[in-house]
């Protein structure tokens, strides 16, 4: 029996370390190979967006590099360099299938900005009804770390989640997620479903060792608590195992399955993950339990500190006393208003202030 129904829409995001050659360069070959699979899906009727690392390292052997530059300025000028080499790479292969692929770049403000957001999913949405792949990276060549997703692995899911997919398949150079690191315990097979991610320990599990990327399995746990909390299937699978999409999609058991979640309206989705928080509000076990349990807006009553500077309107994580992250919301007031009302019922308060300071049609929990 397959692991899920066979999607309409697919995300595929391949690393760097994937991609690279010995020498450094792109590996022809692996390109070669993964876009006939991609072509293969999208002639089967499954439309399909490929997340591509690989612009950095492309632009390394060009540049003489023989290591990822450890300065921002270092990995853009790697990137100028790669993304074009990179694109026109997938172009010559994509052609071959008869297939167009059209160049996606993306930056934090294009997931914050809910205009650009739209914009850059009505992009998406007229490439893919035209039969052509997207090809998305983010853009590494101006971004700043302030203005950064982040890796590739978080704007695949983001991407997935903007588009609706069923299906986000992380290519990497690991057959999945272990129970321990393989480097400590060799041989063991990776796991083959793991339905709650707070039963994960990151201390101890494995994964890519590239010297030329940013991801890692820890940075794949992230992307994949978006993606399943957008409703889409995540499988980790090794980019370089032959037939990996085909096997994916089809929902055999390859690699390591995270079934998907319920999805919330899009609006909470992006306030979720899309938005970038500002602060922290602090709350105590009464309030973590009403917003969990019976999805309450926060009050005041149950904030017991506040960390961060941001205005009303801003995206601010709610953090239980344990410090593990509960929920994400849109605040309702300044972050020196809500530090003047701290633990204070709502009749204690003025009548300006007497609503939720988070409510819950702004809130989404992540706990």
């Amino acid at each position: 029996m397959p692991r899920f129904s066979a999607p309409e829409l697919v995300v595929v995001k391949v690393g760097s370390n994937s991609l690279r050659a010995s020498d450094g360069g792109l590996d022809e070959g692996v390109i070669v190979d993964l876009v006939a699979q991609l072509a293969k899906l999208v002639g089967g009727g499954t439309r399909t967006v490929l997340v591509s690392s690989g612009a950095v390292a492309a632009g390394l052997a060009p540049l003489r590099m023989r290591t990822r530059p450890p300065d921002l300025p270092g990995l853009q000028a790697a990137a100028s360099v790669g993304q074009g080499l990179l694109l026109h790479r997938y172009q010559e292969a994509f052609a071959t299938h008869g297939l167009a692929c059209g160049q996606m770049l993306l930056m934090a403000g294009d997931m914050v900005d809910r205009r650009r957001y739209l914009n850059a999913r009505n992009t998406f949405e007229r490439l893919l009804e035209l039969g052509a792949v997207p090809v998305v990276n983010e853009n590494d060549t101006v971004a700043t770390e302030e203005l950064r997703v982040g890796d590739n692995d978080r704007l695949a899911a983001l991407v997935a989640g903007m588009l609706g997919a069923e299906l986000l398949v992380m290519l990497s150079d690991v057959d999945g997620l272990y129970p321990d690191d393989p480097a400590r315990a060799p041989g063991a097979p990776p796991i083959e479903r793991v339905d709650d991610l707070t039963a994960v320990d990151p201390s101890r599990i494995g994964g890519s060792t590239s010297t030329v990327g940013t991801g890692g399995m820890v940075t794949k746990l992230d992307a994949v608590r978006i993606a399943t909390l957008g409703a889409a299937h995540v499988v980790i699978a090794h980019a370089r195992r032959p037939g990996v999409l085909g096997d994916v999609v089809s929902g055999a058991p390859i690699g390591t399955w995270f079934p998907a979640r319920d999805r919330p309206e899009s609006r909470k989705l992006w306030i979720a993950f899309a938005t970038s928080p500002q602060g922290s509000l602090i709350v105590d076990d009464g309030a973590e339990r009403a917003i969990v349990e019976r999805g309450s807006s926060l009050l005041a009553v149950g904030i017991t500190d506040v960390h961060g500077v941001f205005s009303a309107g801003s995206a601010v994580n709610v953090v239980g006393r344990d410090h593990q992250l509960i929920a994400r919301g849109l605040v309702a007031f300044d972050a020196h208003d809500v530090r003047r009302m701290l633990g204070r019922s709502s009749g204690e308060l003025r009548p300006v202030n007497r609503r939720a300071v988070v409510h819950r049609d702004s809130l989404v929990v992540l706990a």
